[in-house]
């Protein structure tokens, strides 16, 4: 197999161990989608993805192309090598089900089958269970295709309409990674009706990191990530 394709449907959940040297391109198929998504090292599962080390070791808010994603042990899960978007967001969290009740009503999947409105902290749980995670292993996502912006007072708030249809995002996996996504709503949506929006997911061998790679040389924090993950995987070639 060469690369794997499929479209994650909305609310929905999926998950892999994803293996150094791939990567994944995910793509807004209609537009406002959002991504859930969170890493753990499949050999090492109490070591995972670190928003705080993510953002304050690259200078940033944001997340977009150049950008390093990394584990709580200063080592780097996956690097942003593409990106047509510009901005994605790691501070806000999953939606729960009590935010999906206050802004949409309350639906289950017993009553409302695959019309029910799913949140994005249950469609984790999910995932973990099947790797012996519980919420007590929770931690801070990504949600990729979403923007985030505050006001005078310091008051987040989702910006609408940020990802046009047809916005991709590449990561490239510098280590081998359990990752786990949700196509569920974000936290803040505002949304007049519960947002259903699926997401095209491309796996595929990634090129060799090269010694003038964007990622490994845009801060000089991320090439001491390459280097913790060299020393890492020092002997695996053998």
């Amino acid at each position: 197999m060469t690369h794997y394709e499929t479209i994650i449907p909305p609310a929905s959940h999926w998950s892999l161990r994803v293996r150094r040297g791939t990567q994944i391109t995910l793509t807004d198929l209609e537009g406002g989608a959002n991504v859930g998504m969170v890493f753990y090292n499949p050999e090492n599962l109490l070591e995972r993805y670190n928003a705080p080390d993510t953002l304050k070791g690259q200078h940033t808010f944001k997340l977009t192309q150049g950008h390093c994603l990394y584990s709580d042990m200063g080592r780097i899960f996956a690097s942003i090598i593409k990106d047509s978007l510009g901005w994605h967001e790691t501070v806000s969290g999953n939606s729960h089900a009590s935010h999906i009740a206050a802004q949409w009503g309350s639906r289950d999947y017993q009553s409302d089958h695959n019309g029910w409105m799913q949140n994005g902290h249950d469609a984790m749980l999910v995932e973990m269970a099947k790797y012996g995670l519980t919420q007590a292993d929770i931690t801070a996502n990504l949600n990729l295709f979403s923007k985030v912006q505050t006001d005078a007072e310091g008051n987040m708030a989702l910006v609408p309409d940020h990802s046009p249809a047809g916005s991709e995002i590449t990561l490239r996996f510098e280590m081998d990674t359990l990752v786990m996504l949700h196509t569920c709503p974000h936290p803040l949506s505002q949304a007049d009706s519960y947002p259903r929006k699926p997401v095209k997911l491309l796996l595929e061998k990634a090129a060799p990191v090269t010694d003038d790679d964007l990622c490994k040389n845009s801060r000089p924090e991320n090439q001491r990530g390459f280097a913790n993950n060299a020393l890492y995987h020092f002997g695996m070639e053998a």
